[in-house]
């Protein structure tokens, strides 16, 4: 094999579904206003406590100019959709063209966490009501990890690698580190990369539930009233996460090419920490964790005083925020304490999958507006006093570090550091 180029990497535009909205810049207008998308379930009826969720609001794909009718009836796992509309938003973000010779060398990395179970449910019930012969010859294609990428370039153009980082919750922080490899060695020019989950179906809602990760809603909770305050990472009442759907994706380039097109880098992909736990399916492991940490910091070539800001995994669980900070402390010893480390679920909630890639954009997007997002509906834990969680207000203050934390079930973590540019 050749040897590799060694270019840096840098993000030049990025594109979202969330919560809080469903493009990019009303998700960043409504966070700095410090609003959540929160709200009880009401696309169907659902008989658990943990019926506080968060869904892209007038999200409907009928509306996308690409979508026709008989795409909107074949292509029926929403994570397609979704994936396809973000990736045109961050290349229109950036101002890069898709010309042939872009396309040649453009990239598509896409992760997801549950991928189109909602196609899959569609198909249960039309067996059961209709029979075999009534099975769309598009179920499977629609069940496929690697389809949202691949669709997104059907619709944009571009031909480089198309494919699905499998990493749990973590997987837009995946796709953001492969896709700076391939760069920084030469095998692409630019890189889609996030993730995407579509996740509010009522197995999955029921099944976090039982395995008691989101958060139950009952009389007494400050959320009862207020489904707003639902997600409290980091706070002494956390109880769980909110469950999510969204999409997030942040467009690489290499430093050359970039000057090539006239465009202008938002921030640089600086270093990458990527560990396994071994150890248990759920339960994370402090040790690897840390190394994650460790080796992102490493990678970039910075030591643990020079960060300005932690994105916290965060996901307002009692105990994964209790042992994120052990972590935190150990890698970041008395200088945490000066680093603010704040949490984007506070306002969106767990997108799984696409998690990653949306608070990466929020990082950089603050990064380039010199502002913080907080860390909101926060009651301060005492056994955690010695932590900035920026809490409940937008912080204004110059950031030139970052670190992004990610971690997903199976044990997977990715860490990254983005360096700011003016």
């Amino acid at each position: 094999m050749r040897a590799p180029l060694n270019r840096r990497v840098f993000v030049i535009g990025y594109g979202a579904a969330t919560p809080l909205g469903m493009h990019f810049q009303t998700t960043w207008e409504q966070a700095v206003a410090g609003k959540t998308g929160f709200r009880r379930l009401t696309r169907f009826d659902i008989d658990t406590p943990c019926d506080v969720v968060g869904e892209i609001p007038d999200w409907d794909p009928s509306s996308l100019d690409f979508v026709t009718e008989k795409e909107l009836y074949n292509w029926s796992a929403r994570f397609i959709l979704l994936t396809m509309s973000v990736c045109k938003d961050a290349l229109v973000d950036a101002g890069l063209e898709m010309t042939p010779e872009v396309a040649r060398r453009t990239a598509g990395l896409v992760g997801s966490a549950l991928n189109g179970h909602d196609a899959y449910r569609q198909a249960v019930r039309v067996l059961a009501e209709s029979g075999p012969n009534r099975i769309s010859p598009y179920l499977l294609p629609n069940l496929c990890g690697n389809l949202p990428a691949g669709k997104a370039g059907m619709l944009l153009g571009f031909q480089g690698l198309s494919m699905s980082p499998q990493g749990a919750c973590a997987s837009g922080n995946h796709a953001i580190g492969l896709g700076a490899r391939l760069i920084r060695d030469g095998d692409q020019d630019f890189v889609l990369a996030g993730g995407v989950d579509a996740s509010l179906l009522p197995e999955i809602i029921y099944g976090f539930a039982n395995m008691g990760a989101t958060i139950k809603v009952k009389e007494g909770d400050r959320a009862y009233a207020d489904p707003s305050q639902a997600s409290r990472p980091f706070s002494v009442d956390r109880r769980g996460f909110v469950l999510s759907e969204g999409a997030g994706v942040v467009l690489l380039a290499a430093e050359d090419v970039m000057k090539d097109h006239g465009i202008s880098p938002r921030a640089e992909v600086l270093g990458v920490g990527w560990t396994s736990d071994a150890f248990h399916f759920t339960k994370p492991n402090p040790v690897t964790i840390q190394r994650a940490m460790r080796e992102a910091l490493g990678d970039a070539g910075v030591a643990p005083a020079d960060l300005d800001y932690i994105n916290a995994h965060g996901t307002s669980t009692p105990r994964g925020d209790s042992v994120e900070l052990a972590c935190l402390r150990e890698v970041f010893g008395s200088n945490l304490s000066k680093i603010p480390v704040s949490s984007n679920k506070s306002q969106l909630g767990h997108t799984l999958g696409a998690c990653a890639a949306i608070e990466a954009a929020l990082t950089i997007e603050g990064m380039q507006q010199g502002l913080v997002l907080p860390t909101i509906n926060h009651v301060p834990d005492p056994e955690m006093a010695d932590l900035d969680v920026v809490p409940n207000e937008v912080r204004r203050m110059p950031v030139e570090l970052a670190m992004s934390n990610a971690f997903g079930f199976g044990g997977t973590n990715c860490c990254i550091v983005f360096r700011g540019v003016d």
